[in-house]
C-alpha cells in the first residue's frame, strides 16, 4: 500500500499535535522545523526541486525574463 498525500499529512498533524499536548511549544516548534527541513532535503533528493532556483527566489532573482 502507497502512502497517499492526505495519509501523510493526517500522520504529520497528529505528531504535531501530540508534540505540543505532550512537550509545549518549543518542542512542536523543533519538531516542525525539523519535518520541514526533511521535507525539503527529500524533494532535492527525488529531483523534484531545484536548488538554483530556490536560492535565486531567496536572493529575489527572477527565474524567467
Amino acid at each position: 500500500m502507497t502512502p497517499s498525500a492526505t495519509r501523510t499529512g493526517i500522520l504529520v498533524g497528529a505528531v504535531l499535535a501530540l508534540t505540543w499536548i505532550v512537550l509545549g511549544f518549543w518542542a512542536f516548534f523543533f519538531v516542525a522545523f525539523a519535518i520541514a527541513v526533511g521535507a525539503l532535503i527529500g524533494r532535492i533528493i527525488d529531483g523534484k526541486l531545484d536548488l538554483t532556483g530556490l536560492v535565486n527566489a531567496f536572493r529575489g532573482k527572477r527565474s524567467s525574463s
